[in-house]
């Protein structure tokens, strides 16, 4: 089902949220909930990165694949089918080397392990809990001959990885819930691991009006800020207008050396 985008509204301003409160009121107590819920992880954690692996923690409790932005196994499915038809259609082949940002319970994970090469994927996260839910979804596919690296991370300098090893770069639904310290951090060191020719594919919330995030939780950016910034790092980036054509939420970003 394709997802209409509103890029004026400003969700974080007071206005918004009591329009949106009349109109939707049966989500009033869960927000409540949440931001109740949020604001105590952010006093426990002021770091970002610690915050939102805290969320993920309290998330993946309840479902793992609710917390990877799923509501249903169906929705799990098609989200996951949407980004591997797209890379494929791209040209992603089994000889490429991936590197999954953000892979979260492998929900298009596993279709990419399953078509790649053994040992070309590259799975990280910042949350143990999810990678445990990663390792189950592994599991029940059976694709554990695959050999699959699944692995924690802190930060996103990617300083644990080598040099020009990874043909496709993919990040979905992280920079949405990141600050843009957290995007400037990634694109500075993306280039390093990216391969001859390789290209790093991520996607945003995008707003065409003011920039703002919600509960620390979901940010929204306007396409030329994250343009700009790639090219302060030399990299050349482009908004990919085909992906708009799947209706998915969120718009995507391609990112390629100068």
């Amino acid at each position: 089902m394709a997802t209409k985008k509103n890029l004026t509204a400003d969700r974080a301003s007071v206005g918004h949220k009591v329009r949106y409160a009349l109109s939707n009121p049966t989500r009033i107590a869960p927000y409540v909930k949440r931001a109740a819920r949020d604001s105590w992880l952010r006093f426990k954690h002021p770091d970002h990165v610690d915050y939102y692996r805290a969320v993920m923690a309290s998330d993946t409790g309840r479902n793992p694949e609710a917390a990877v932005g799923s509501q249903t196994h169906d929705r799990w499915l098609a989200l996951g089918k949407m980004q591997f038809d797209y890379l494929l259609e791209h040209g992603l082949a089994p000889r490429h080397r991936m590197l999954d940002i953000g892979c979260g319970n492998l929900r298009a994970g596993w279709r990419f392990i399953d078509h790649l090469e053994t040992g070309h994927y590259y799975g990280i996260d910042i949350s143990p809990d999810i990678l445990i839910a990663a390792k189950r979804t592994l599991t029940d596919r059976g694709l554990q001959a695959k050999l699959p690296h699944l692995t924690i991370t802190q930060d996103l300098t990617l300083d644990f990885l080598p040099d020009r090893h990874f043909d496709v770069v993919h990040a979905h639904s992280v920079f949405s819930h990141s600050p843009l310290s957290i995007i400037d951090e990634c694109l500075a060191h993306v280039e390093r691991v990216l391969a001859p020719g390789g290209r790093f594919d991520f996607t945003f919330d995008r707003t065409e009006g003011t920039e703002h995030q919600v509960l620390r939780e979901d940010f929204y950016y306007r396409t030329q800020t994250l343009v700009d910034l790639a090219a302060k790092h030399g990299l050349k980036a482009r908004f990919m207008d085909d992906w708009e054509k799947l209706g998915h939420g969120q718009s995507k970003i391609r990112v390629t050396a100068a």
